[in-house]
């Protein structure tokens, strides 16, 4: 069992009964493979050009120019995330500490507090994830059983996975055809099927490593 470097939101100390094995760090720079770190892990410098840095955790803008839909969730919790690509054409994903919500792997995301979700899904990265993001496209809205979540696609910035808030007991960097087996929710078929879309010469249902 290991103990997680930051505490809760209440400043409560939070335990990893099953901790991640961190990868090689000759993973990160290996476009097939599967990279893992855990809270304050190793990592190299930089990756695909950009370094690895703590962020400054306040508020930042990250949104690129790009039109959205109108967002259709009257009666349910809005709540918005993203799916961050690497130039590399891999993905990153957040391990929820306790596998959360039943969450082995997910995208980063959650409910807003303002009602603004370009402003929620760029906190709800840096939070779980360690990464300041810009965002660049709509990608899919997804409806759950109380909440509703609009996904956007987005580009690393800068920030480091080594600084993952207490939410998050890893962080990962797939190849786009190891997706669907590293995510185990329904939830998150609708993003693998929007990002086929997306992306189309990556195919998510694909079982290459190194494509959708």
């Amino acid at each position: 069992m290991n103990l997680h470097p930051r505490p809760n939101d209440h400043g409560h100390p939070v335990t990893i009964p099953h901790p991640h094995v961190p990868s090689p760090l000759e993973a990160w720079a290996e476009p097939g493979a599967v990279a893992i770190v855990v809270p304050d892990g190793p990592l190299p410098p930089a990756l695909n050009g950009i370094a690895f840095a703590p962020a400054d955790p306040s508020p930042t803008a990250g949104t690129a120019t790009f039109p959205e839909p109108p967002f259709e969730g009257r009666g349910m919790k809005p709540a918005a995330g993203a799916v961050v690509v690497e130039p590399d054409g891999r993905i990153w994903l957040v391990a929820p500490t306790k596998a959360f919500g039943g969450y082995v792997a997910t995208f980063p995301k959650g409910k807003t507090e303002g009602g603004e979700l370009r402003a929620t899904a760029l906190r709800e990265v840096f939070e779980e994830s360690g990464l300041r993001v810009e965002l660049y496209a709509h990608l899919v809205d997804v409806t759950r059983s109380a909440s509703r979540t609009r996904y956007y696609l987005a580009r690393r910035t800068g920030g480091t996975p080594a600084a993952m808030g207490w939410e998050s007991q890893a962080v990962l960097l797939a190849p786009p055809g190891r997706l669907p087996h590293l995510l185990n929710s329904p939830y998150d078929r609708p993003i693998l099927e929007a990002l086929k879309k997306a992306l189309p010469s990556q195919n998510p249902g694909g079982t290459s490593c190194g494509s959708f």
